[in-house]
């Protein structure tokens, strides 16, 4: 068949398939525009037809698309204004995906049929578009969690049948917009029940005319935002109000007096402002279960009577509060009462707790009071706090004077695995399985419980979410959570995984569906902890597959008759590709399963490449110098295989790479590591001597560096120890040999797997980068590669990279920068659950000595007062792990600034160019120790032996 012939046939085939495809043909064009606006679509995102052919996420009626659900689906890029050119579209869930950015295209106001438009945790940025107030149908307008700036459009007042409206956590600023008969405001939501509008920028006064009979509102969180002025006095027309969150703005006056009619309210927090006057009356909340009205300015007072008598009231914080005298007796015999904090007020007198306390008491604290003595009957057991009263005089030693400690967390989910250990990156499900487990925070910005030690609560919120899983018919094996904690904010955090059933990992169609049932739960009350909302880390799933495949009825719309026609030509058309496809196809195949075949001599009859720089070795010959790779030669092991040390026949010391079948480490690998190491020489990179593929071997030799690797170093397993200038040439020296694999090697290379195992440390302590086998060059353009599997090591790895799969040599400065603060911490960078980029920001305070991290500083790096340059250094490695690649610098650039920290530190960086020797303090570079048996080689080619001490 000619080639005209071909095409002929294959347009055909096409003009027919157009004909009967499952999708209105328009709104195929508009979603095919909306997948070429994403730099990472879906991977069945592909072809004409979406209801047709099975795209993720995408479900549809009628031929209509319906609705987009790709929350967690790794997408990137941006959201294109064709979106809008889907008229039947009822739902939108694009949650978590953290790179989908740019602005919000105005052309959603067009989707007039649109019920829930759910954005969270994303990277949208610029302002909401007033267009959104168009969408007359919309119940659920959740944009929280992303970078969205300006003022809430007036517009977004017409939105009549809005049930949520959720801006959390974005920078949005000015004042809340209230109609004024010409345009529209917030107060004409008179469906709205949930305005959660917390930590913004939001400011001015809040609204008197916000409050009407007519509204619904059940939830107003307006915290940690900057309204001034005071509470506005209308707030009691809203007998619906369940929840109110004014904390941490800058509110003035006095708290209304009517406040006390809302007695549907349960929970109150008015803590962190600026209010003055009279201390609430609260009298007759009957409803009441959490107040917190610290950290105000009210008028001294005495204890007010609606402390013993609320009903519901199982937390009560007062702190800071002005509130003086005797502590009634009754307070703590109130039954409900599990939580008082009462610190840094004006109580004194005698605090008594007798037989009738409280059962349900946990915590009473009274720091910082005028307390003189302490009745106890001795029956109540727990927590009370009288630090820095009177009654602690110099010296007490009564368990109440104590100063509070940190707890460790209240809760971690528990298992009866006993001695099951999983492979690395993996983790242990609470029914003794390794996995895979989707992970992310559960934020609960509603206490509905104080006594976070009661396991009850964790194990109920288990079971609700197991069970939501399974009612979804969602393959997960178990639900494990762990480390609540309150944070700065007072919401409730709390950390979940998921893991799979029957399979290690989810593929993508299982996240897809997972990650949209907590974010369309962001309504969803658990039993005790409340509303949430949830974000994940990055998940890398299995491809394709899963939960996403649609109905079978789908498939069927096309009519009997045209079917078997179409039928046939794709029949066709498959055999002729088929056909010329063939011997393509073969010849690939035959490439990929021995990438190095017609290397080998005994199979091609051709000799070894001649390599520059590295030696072809019989498999003899490395048995013998290794004297038949004997145990006592045995350095190390990975997941390859063994690591050996050898002795050439001219007494050069190697260590040889022994790769074992069902090796991580594919032949691909192998064949990459050997064509880069003989194309880049440095003295910073670490030495190919040579390489074996003789008798089905593949073995990898290498210069033998004596003293290991810096993990080992930094970990106690070897007798090295690196004080402050010694880290400083080690950071050197790998970044020296990083920047010539990015800027002087030709191509361009991105190493892709830079950690502490993978730097190794020769006979005086010299750095050299080594392990090249996930090594990736990079075209000359140098934008970057899109590779089709993200590498690497959890820990190192660039999140950028990790989601958009898009690779850089910012990349390598990512995980250099995890580097550089694991040469200050000698930590692991994830160790017990906690990740040390984290650790170090949520530390940090430049105004102390050593930034405040002197806590997390390895404790044999120095004194303080000989860490010069300590501060610059983590400076930089914090620039070096900046979330975007565009924000961190160059390995040039990372180098010129070790240089200048070592100058501060008064090392010479550069002692060959001095005209003496002088300036160069060589002892700073280490020395060979002797007892080189103590020594392991290992790191980048070979993980530590488990045995090594």
């Amino acid at each position: 068949m000619t080639q005209k012939c071909r095409i002929f046939l294959l347009f055909i085939v096409f003009q027919v398939v157009m004909v009967v495809a499952n999708t209105v043909s328009e709104e195929a064009a508009a979603l095919k525009a909306v997948a070429d606006g994403f730099q990472n679509k879906p991977g069945s995102w592909n072809g004409f037809d979406p209801c047709g052919s099975v795209w993720l996420g995408v479900n549809c009626t009628n031929y209509h698309i319906t609705s987009i659900i790709l929350p967690s689906a790794g997408v990137t890029g941006t959201l294109a204004g064709d979106i809008g050119n889907l008229p039947e579209l009822l739902f939108l869930d694009l949650s978590y995906n953290p790179d989908l950015g740019g602005s919000l295209p105005a052309s959603i106001g067009k989707l007039q049929k649109l019920k829930n438009l759910i954005l969270l945790g994303c990277g949208f940025s610029g302002q909401i578009p007033p267009e959104l107030g168009n969408l007359q149908c919309l119940t659920i307008l959740a944009l929280n969690a992303n970078k969205l700036r300006g003022q809430i459009p007036p517009a977004l007042g017409n939105l009549s049948s809005l049930y949520l409206f959720d801006i959390t956590g974005n920078e949005i600023s000015g004042s809340i917009p209230i109609s004024d008969g010409i345009n529209p405001g917030l107060d004409m939501l008179r469906r709205t029940e949930h305005f959660h509008f917390g930590s913004n920028n939001l400011s001015g006064n809040i609204p008197p005319k916000l409050f009407h009979s007519g509204m619904a509102i059940e939830h107003l969180i307006f915290d940690n935002n900057n309204f001034t002025g005071s509470i506005p006095s209308t707030i009691n027309l809203v007998p619906s109000l369940e929840a109110l969150r004014l904390d941490g703005n800058k509110l003035t006056g006095l708290v209304p007096s009517t406040l006390n009619r809302l007695t549907s309210m349960k929970q109150l927090y008015l803590s962190n402002n600026l209010l003055t006057g009279p201390l609430p009356n609260l009298t007759g909340m009957n409803a009441l279960s959490y107040v917190d009205l610290s950290n105000n300015s009210f008028d001294g007072s005495d204890v007010p009577p609606w402390f013993s008598s609320l009903p519901s009231l199982t937390t009560l914080l007062l702190e800071k509060s002005h509130v003086q005298g005797q502590i009634p007796a009754g307070l703590f015999s109130f039954s409900p009462l599990q939580i008082v904090g009462l610190k840094n007020n004006l109580f004194n007198g005698t605090l008594v707790i007798d037989a009738d306390y409280s059962t349900q008491l946990q915590l009473v604290d009274l720091q910082n009071n005028d307390i003189s003595d302490f009745h106890n009957d001795g029956n109540y057991k727990n927590v009370i706090l009288l630090t820095d009263n009177p009654v602690c005089g110099q010296g007490s030693n009564e368990k109440y004077c104590a100063v509070p400690t940190q707890n460790s967390a209240p809760y971690s989910t528990p298992d009866s695995c006993i001695g099951i250990e999983c492979p690395s990156e993996q983790a242990l499900s609470p029914n003794c399985f390794c996995s895979y487990p989707y992970e992310g925070t559960l934020y609960f910005r509603l206490l509905t419980v104080s006594n976070l030690q009661n396991k009850t609560y964790y194990q109920d919120l288990e079971k609700h979410l197991l069970t939501m899983f399974q009612d979804g018919k969602v393959p997960v094996d178990s639900v494990a959570i762990r480390d609540p904690i309150i944070d700065a904010t007072h919401y409730l955090e709390i950390s979940v995984e998921v893991f799979p059933s029957r399979k290690v990992k989810f593929d993508q169609g299982d996240i897809v569906v997972i990650a949209s049932f907590f974010s369309n739960q962001i309504l969803e009350a658990s039993y005790y902890f409340g509303l949430y909302y949830f974000i994940p880390k990055p998940y890398i799933p299995i491809l394709g597959g899963g939960s996403s495949s649609k109905s079978s009825n789908t498939a069927a719309i096309a009519g009997a008759s045209i079917g078997g026609v179409v039928a046939l030509l794709v029949v066709i058309s498959l055999v002729i590709s088929v056909m010329m496809q063939k011997k393509k196809k073969a010849k690939k195949k035959m490439e990929h399963g021995s990438p190095f075949g017609s290397w080998d001599p005994s199979k091609s009859g051709e000799s070894a490449p001649q390599l520059k720089g590295a030696r072809w070795f019989s498999f003899e010959e490395l048995k013998k110098c290794t004297d038949n790779f004997s145990e006592s030669n045995h350095i190390g092991s990975g997941g390859y295989g063994k690591v050996y040390k050898g002795t050439l026949p001219d007494g050069q010391m190697v260590a040889v790479k022994r790769s074992q079948e069902n090796s991580l480490q594919g032949g691909h690998e192998f064949k990459t590591e050997i064509e880069l190491l003989t194309r880049v020489h440095h003295k910073n990179l670490v030495n190919l001597v040579g390489f074996c593929f003789d008798q089905g071997e593949q073995m990898l030799v290498y210069e033998y560096l004596p003293n290991g690797t810096l993990k080992e170093s930094l970990s106690g397993m070897s007798v090295i120890r690196l004080d402050w200038k010694k880290r400083l040439w080690i950071a050197l020296d790998a970044a020296r040999g990083l920047s010539y694999l990015h800027y002087l090697a030709d191509p361009p290379i991105v190493h892709r797997d830079i950690k502490s195992n993978n730097i190794l440390l020769d006979s005086h302590l010299h750095a050299k980068v080594a392990d090249f086998g996930l090594s990736k060059p990079m075209a000359d353009d140098r934008k970057g590669h899109v590779t089709t599997q993200v590498k690497g090591t959890m820990g190192y790895l660039d999140p950028e990279y990790y989601m958009t799969q898009l690779l850089t040599e910012k990349s390598d400065v990512y995980s250099f920068g995890v580097l550089l603060l694991e040469l200050i911490t000698a930590r692991k960078p994830i160790e017990r659950n906690k990740y040390i980029v984290r650790e170090v920001k949520a530390a940090i305070d430049r105004k102390k000595e050593l930034y405040g991290l002197g806590q997390l500083v390895d404790s044999t790096i120095g004194l303080s007062n000989t860490l010069a340059g300590f501060n610059r250094f983590v400076d930089l490695a914090l620039m070096c792990v900046e979330e975007s690649g565009t924000d961190r610098p160059t390995m040039s650039e990372v180098v010129k600034q070790i240089e200048s920290i070592m100058q501060l530190a008064g090392i010479n960086p550069n002692p060959e160019s001095a005209s003496t020797s002088a300036s160069y303090d060589d002892s700073s570079r280490g020395h060979l120790y002797g007892n080189e048996a103590l020594v392991n080689y290992s790191g980048a080619i070979h993980s530590p032996r488990s045995d090594t001490k």
